[in-house]
């Protein structure tokens, strides 16, 4: 396939990811509906500096983040909320960019219900990748990370001090 071709080029992916966590569902929402809360469990890792946030968290609303990692390289996630229930589900889309290259745009679904004692978190993405922009299954692992540090902060925050 020519460059050419490849800058028009477009691969789709989704996947679903479930957890559950010792919490309520309003304590789950919670985290993911307060900035402080959010900004606990949503970022990079070690080699990843945070380099801009905003947070806006209702129907559209938007959340920003960007971070530059060691390399230099930058990556900006930023997102739109179009559904939000309190304590039962968030949808949102968001863009993908590594350094100013656009990589992806996304729809994401968090669904949250009671389990037991606990919560159930269910979270589904549906991507396109753009211009040749092979992700390789680097969204889902990413994504994976992320709703364990989700696990971590909610444990933590709970445990008494």
């Amino acid at each position: 396939m020519s460059t050419k071709q490849n800058a028009q080029a477009s691969q789709h992916g989704s996947f679903t990811l479930e957890r559950v966590y010792d919490a309520t569902p309003a304590r789950v929402f919670a985290a993911w509906a307060s900035a402080e809360a959010k900004a606990r469990w949503f970022a990079g890792p070690d080699e990843w500096a945070e380099a801009g946030r905003e947070f806006d968290f209702r129907v559209g609303g938007r959340e920003y983040v960007k971070g530059r990692w060691k390399s230099g390289t930058t990556s900006t996630f930023d997102a739109r909320y179009f559904d939000i229930v309190p304590d039962r589900r968030i949808v949102y889309a968001y863009d993908m960019y590594v350094d100013e290259a656009k990589i992806s745009v996304s729809l994401a679904t968090v669904e949250i219900a009671p389990q037991g004692g606990g919560t159930r978190l269910r979270f589904t993405e549906q991507a396109v990748f753009l211009d040749g922009y092979d992700d390789a299954g680097s969204r889902e692992r990413g994504t994976a990370a992320l709703l364990d540090n989700f696990g971590r902060a909610l444990a933590q925050a709970s445990a008494p001090a």
